[in-house]
Order: structure tokens, then sequence, then C-alpha cells
């Protein structure tokens, strides 16, 4: 009998279990703006990272231990991590737009001119621009970490991993400290909105690729990956790749043209 190229997951409980913790977080950031309460969104991130950390287990044992994924099976994940890049362009996109909407023609509400009047804008050449070293720094190091896992070298893979999850963690550690010392906050009109979203999300992605390379460490730790099978880890570096570039559009845009 002839089988075909692809693989057919098994019946998962995770994509149902996700989405339910999707809608309890969304209810629950909604109710937490209006002052009800956080525990719909405690329970929201709980769902989600338990989803997180299952569905991974699954997909780690049907392409480690069973060998489900082919090389036929990689083709298509390589094809599904390309377009989910393409959908977080898209994304982006959205936000760039609203913010060369609103700074290449300010309103008179916000005094027709960008950045609005009475704002004191943060200074493009200091915390920010160190973030802009960390990222890039952290592109060579997940580079690193890629050739040596391509050339069978397990330590130097781990080596690059570390200091890219540390970067990473930095990076996160700087943003958070910019935003509490930040002289305005995001109900500063829509200065404050697009560069709080536009920011936010992108320290979202930042966080998110962190875990997955996290998640990679520790598979080269129990050596999960050989020098031909390491799609995992291929996808984590596409994703931080794009992370980075996000970020030096955000730092060239927002930071040093906005202010």
């Amino acid at each position: 009998m002839v089988r075909n190229p692809f693989h057919l997951v098994e019946f998962s409980p995770w994509p149902l279990v996700g989405s339910v913790g999707a809608f309890f977080l969304t209810v629950g950031l909604a109710s937490w703006f209006h002052g009800y309460g956080v525990f719909s969104l405690v329970l929201g991130l709980v769902v989600i990272l338990i989803t997180m950390v299952q569905w991974w287990r699954d997909v780690v044992r049907e392409a480690t231990f069973q060998g489900f994924h082919t090389e036929q099976v990689s083709f298509g994940l390589r094809w599904g991590m390309i377009l989910f890049i393409v959908s977080e362009i898209c994304f982006f996109f959205a936000f760039f737009w609203a913010y060369f909407h609103s700074s290449l023609s300010p309103t008179l509400e916000i005094g027709s001119c960008w950045p609005p009047v009475g704002v004191d804008f943060l200074n493009p050449f200091s915390v920010p621009l160190l973030n802009t070293a960390v990222l890039l720094a952290s592109g060579v190091s997940v580079t690193w970490a890629h050739h040596a896992l391509m050339e069978g070298s397990r330590m130097g893979g781990l080596q690059g991993l570390v200091v890219t999850v540390f970067l990473g963690l930095y990076f996160t550690f700087l943003q958070a400290g910019e935003y509490y010392e930040a002289s305005f906050s995001l109900s500063v009109g829509v200065f404050g909105s697009v560069f709080f979203v536009a920011t936010g999300f992108h320290g979202l992605h930042v966080l998110i690729g962190s875990s997955f390379l996290v998640v990679c460490l520790l598979r080269v730790v129990f050596f999960h990956f050989s020098e031909g099978h390491h799609f995992g880890f291929e996808a984590a570096a596409w994703y931080w790749h794009f992370v980075d570039v996000v970020w030096l559009f955000l730092y060239l845009c927002v930071y040093w043209w906005g202010s």
C-alpha cells in the first residue's frame, strides 16, 4: 500500500483546550482593564501554558521518538513556518501603517506636530540603542548555534543557545525598565497608543521567541537534534531573525525618526 507523504497527526485535545484558554485570556484582559479582577486572566494564562507544554511534548515525541517527521513532512513544516512568519509581517505592517498615518500628518488635536506637544520622548541613543545592539548580538549567537548543530558540534550549539536566551531575557529586562521610566503612558492619545502597542507586541514576540529557544536548548541537552534533523531549532532561529528585523524597523522609524 502506498502511504501519503504527509503526516496525519493523532487526535489531540490541545487545539480545543488552547482556544478555551485564549477565550478566558481575552475575557480576563477586558475584565482587568475595567477593574473586575484578574481571575479569568490568570485562568486563561494557566490553561495556555499547560497547552503549550503538552502540545510541544506531543510534537517532540512525534519528531524524535516516533519518526513521523520525514523529509516530506519537514518540507511541509518549513512552508508552514514561512507562511506563519508572513502572517506576522502583516500583523506588524498594520502597526507601522497606524504609526505613519498619525505621524506624517499630525492632527490639530495633538498640536500638528510629532511627537505631540508636551511629550518628553525617549532618547533613541540610550536604552533603545543598547537594545538594538543586544538583539543584533543575539542574531549572531543564534546563527552560531545553528552552524554548530549543522556541523555536529553539540557543545557549540549549547553555548550559542545559552547566549541567545540570555540576550533575549536581557532585552526584555531593559524594555521593562524603559516602560517604567517613560514619562508618558498608553493613555497619552494616539502617540502613546501606537508606541506601546507596537513595541509591546514586539516585546511579547521576544518572550515567545525566548521560550521557543529555551525548548530548543533543552532538546539539545537531551540529544534530540542531529546534523540533518533539527527543524525545531531552524524554526526558532527563523522566528528570532524575524523578531530582530522588526526591531530594526521599530528603532529606525519609531525611536530615531519619530523623536
